[in-house]
């Protein structure tokens, strides 16, 4: 693709905090999810982290950062931060809270700022793929510099 990377709010973020990143542009394709960015970009799915906007009975939002190929245990997580319920958010809900639109969200640069919980095996990764807040593109970097973009708090929910 010849086309030129969008500036969203994580590009800006990533540049505020000088963390260094690469620029993966793909053709978007509706409820694909990470397996077609995967395929898309020939990485390994386990590599591009989904970010998920969910929240708790209070209706408080959240973040989840979970491998592609993984699915999330909302009653593991529940549990472990002390809340009775955790359930994935109706996309406009999603939008309204990160700023960005279901299959283009970034846990980077968000309109509210929201808890964010890392699978801590995403940490073991030379290199993630996030969602660089449009659809059809995203980032990469260490995933260590997660921490010093977000107020990160690692969990082990892989379903």
């Amino acid at each position: 693709m010849s086309e030129k990377a969008p500036v969203t709010q994580a590009i800006r973020c990533l540049r505020q905090q000088k963390v260094p990143f690469g620029e993966h542009l793909y053709a978007y394709e509706e409820k694909g999810g990470t397996a077609v960015s995967a395929r898309e970009l020939g990485v390994d799915e386990h590599c591009v982290i989904k970010t998920l906007i969910m929240e708790d009975e209070k209706k408080q939002p959240l973040v989840v950062l979970m491998h592609g190929d993984k699915e999330v245990s909302t009653k593991n997580l529940a549990r472990l931060i002390g809340c009775k319920t955790i359930a994935p958010c109706a996309p406009e809900v999603a939008n309204k809270h990160s700023g960005y639109l279901v299959g283009g969200t970034s846990p980077l640069g968000t309109k509210k700022t929201m808890p964010v919980y890392v699978q801590q095996s995403i940490l073991d990764l030379p290199l993630i793929y996030l969602n660089g807040g449009k659809r059809g593109f995203l980032v990469s970097l260490a995933p260590q510099a997660l921490a010093s973009l977000l107020p990160v708090q690692l969990v082990d929910v892989m379903a």
